[in-house]
């Protein structure tokens, strides 16, 4: 799988919050997706998203755990427009 294209501003966003593009890939391939508006999606790990993350990573999730409290917006152009720490519960 090819590297998500990062904005200018999540590219400063995740250094500035210290996540790792590696989580960014992760949320993107296994995270839960749901519309946020302006035609931008919203994608987050909950429960199924970390059961298949631990099916696929295997013993190496347990490493992964304490990173994927986090949610990344990515654009209508397919591009990740910013990330963040997830503070509290995403409600549908």
């Amino acid at each position: 799988m090819k590297s998500p294209e990062l904005s200018k501003h999540a590219a400063v966003r995740l250094q500035q919050r210290g996540i790792a593009p590696l989580v960014i890939d992760l949320l993107l391939q296994f995270g839960a997706t749901e519309k946020s508006g302006d035609g931008t999606t919203r994608h987050y790990f909950d429960k199924p998203a970390r059961r298949r993350l631990r099916s696929y990573a295997g013993r190496l999730a347990s490493l992964l755990e304490a990173h994927l409290d986090c949610y990344a917006v990515v654009g209508a152009e397919g591009r990740v427009v910013t990330a963040a720490h997830r503070t509290t519960r995403i409600k549908h």
